[in-house]
């Protein structure tokens, strides 16, 4: 038995002495182990708070335990793995050009796994109603009659209609979805603090919407009893780490915003000539929560932002009202934006398109019946809650446009004779 792990040994040895990782002087790179050898299929993250944003590389580990984070900026990193099966290893101070081998920690425990794996594999653990309960029959504890089958539950549950969805604003299946969060209070049942937890914060008017449209108390009696079996020590499958061409992808990522916006969409290029801006500047589409548009140089990491106010200051505020108080956030009101920039797209000179509100929703004359106009003669409107907007970067203009109908997605035309966009009017 000894001459056997003698010989394992000498073999190990002798594989691992011929898996140097070759790097450069912007390059970090070397091999991960743990208690059980190499670990592949991992993802080794470089983050650093040096440039004027925080800024984090990501990479995956070959069949042995090689990684190497390419091109990185020349500055002081935190260096870790993270993987399935694993817990965080001990975060260790690297800089570019040096090779660097790591330890990664087996997770102790299934449960200690899991806090690491998707969100989408939490979310499965939902007992969604049965098929037999469709088409709803309405009533105090049933599905909605506008719900017709299984398959209509969870596409509004997860992509929504007209009136939004759970995971327009959430990932369901996270930490704070999956669980409820001490500061919202004690309640009697994990049903009643559903209740109260969708009415919380900015989009508390939204969820309670929502909710209804699929049956309030049948879809909080779902949400309940998942929380519930999972505080109990239910846990998802465990996923499978990356495999073959996964292994190549190499991850940016900066942390441009702040704790109170989002962004809804990023600008980077036309999407009918990948060329245009070029290395340039990206711009978010950050929606209801702030005016000042969140901008990135990822060439720089420096960050900026694009004020989008509206045309009009009467505007009102895009953001529905605050029902209840948020357990992060209490009763402030983090969203403020009333242009509500949305969608922003590139055309073939360079310049921003944004659907965004302008104006109060009441149309001009020239929108409604009487107007001499051709698209108020047809179907005249009396409101539309978002217009349009143009930037410039060549010139630094901002420029209005106004619609008769309500803007949310723009697409333009693919045809190199035509020379107009296409705006999606969204259902009101």
């Amino acid at each position: 038995m000894l001459m056997i792990w003698i010989a394992m040994a000498v073999i190990i040895a002798q594989q691992q002495a011929g898996t140097a990782v070759a790097i450069d002087n912007d390059d970090i790179g070397g091999i991960v182990t743990s208690a059980k050898g190499p670990e592949a299929g991992v993802w080794v993250i470089a983050e650093t708070t040096d440039l004027p944003t925080r800024f984090a590389k990501i990479v995956v580990t070959n069949e042995r335990g090689q990684y190497l984070i390419p091109d990185l900026p020349k500055v002081n990193y935190s260096v870790w793995v993270r993987g399935y099966g694993l817990v965080d290893s001990a975060k260790v101070k690297a800089a570019p050009g040096k090779l660097l081998d790591l330890k990664a920690v087996v997770a102790p425990t299934p449960k200690a796994a899991a806090q690491y794996y998707p969100a989408g594999y939490w979310m499965s653990l939902l007992n969604v109603p049965d098929k037999s309960e469709f088409p709803g029959k309405g009533g105090a504890n049933n599905i909605s009659t506008n719900i017709k089958s299984q398959g209509q539950f969870l596409g509004l549950m997860k992509t929504g209609d007209i009136f939004g969805s759970c995971m327009t604003c959430h990932q369901l299946g996270d930490k704070a979805t999956r669980e409820i969060p001490k500061a919202l209070g004690t309640f009697p049942t994990t049903k009643d603090a559903w209740l109260r937890r969708i009415q919380s914060g900015q989009s508390g008017a939204d969820m309670v919407k929502m909710f209804n449209h699929l049956g309030t108390q049948r879809t909080v009696a779902m949400f309940a009893d998942w929380t519930d079996r999972i505080a109990a020590g239910e846990l998802p499958p465990a996923p499978p780490r990356p495999q073959g061409l996964e292994r190549n992808v190499v991850i940016k990522q900066w942390n441009w915003g702040d704790e109170k916006t989002y962004m809804h969409d990023l600008a980077v290029t036309d999407r009918r000539n990948p060329t245009v801006n070029a290395n340039g500047l990206v711009f978010s589409s950050p929606e209801m929560s702030t005016e000042n548009t969140p901008v990135l140089d990822p060439s720089t990491s420096k960050t900026s932002v694009l004020a989008v106010p509206p045309q009009d200051p009467k505007t009102p505020r895009a953001a529905g009202p605050v029902l209840k108080t948020s357990p992060y956030f209490g009763d402030e009101v983090i969203w403020t934006s009333r242009s509500d920039v949305h969608n922003a797209m590139f055309d073939g000179q360079g310049r921003l398109w944004m659907t965004a509100r302008i104006r109060p929703p009441a149309t001009p004359a020239w929108c409604r019946a009487g107007s001499s106009h051709p698209s108020a003669k047809r179907f005249p409107m009396n409101e539309a809650v978002r217009q349009a907007a143009m930037y410039d970067p060549k010139t630094k203009k901002l420029s209005y446009i106004d619609l008769c109908f309500h803007a949310h997605h723009l697409l333009f035309a693919s045809s190199a004779n035509t020379r107009w966009c296409a705006w999606k009017q969204r259902s009101m």
